[in-house]
């Protein structure tokens, strides 16, 4: 089993949670988790936007969390699982580099938004990336 990807996948669920999380206690929890003001007052309207965004956030998560859980042997083998992971790792390290270039320029979100959500993605990239070094010949 790679421990690896057992952390990765469980911090990917955790994040999609999270995101569920969003959905269902709406404008508070957008507004605490950075989303925006934006999506915050869209949701206190009854906007359908927040709950569209958030559950395909949710969904990629949850399917990135499954990859990671597959590559770790808690799951069967998923289809492309070596393409897959190598995309995740590499969304994962994109987002958490380029969220460090959003601090001063926050896009509607706060720049304590962009360095956490940075740290965390870039984390997370890097645990995938030790997965991937560890368990490569096996996908």
């Amino acid at each position: 089993m790679n421990k690896y990807f057992v952390i990765g996948g469980s911090l990917s669920a955790f994040a999609a949670l999270l995101h569920l999380g969003c959905i269902y206690f709406g404008a508070p929890w957008y507004r605490f988790f950075g989303a925006g003001e934006e999506m915050a007052q869209l949701a206190e309207q009854g906007s359908i936007q927040p709950t569209i965004v958030t559950s395909v956030i949710f969904i990629i998560l949850t399917t990135w969390s499954a990859y990671a859980f597959s590559a770790a042997g808690l799951i069967k083998k998923l289809p492309l699982i070596r393409l897959a992971l190598i995309l995740i790792t590499f969304i994962y390290l994109a987002r958490g580099i380029a969220g460090f270039f959003l601090i001063y320029q926050p896009m509607g979100r706060s720049a304590e938004f962009w360095l956490w959500s940075s740290t965390i993605c870039l984390t997370i990239g890097l645990i995938h990336l030790s997965g991937l070094r560890q368990q490569w010949a096996k996908l």
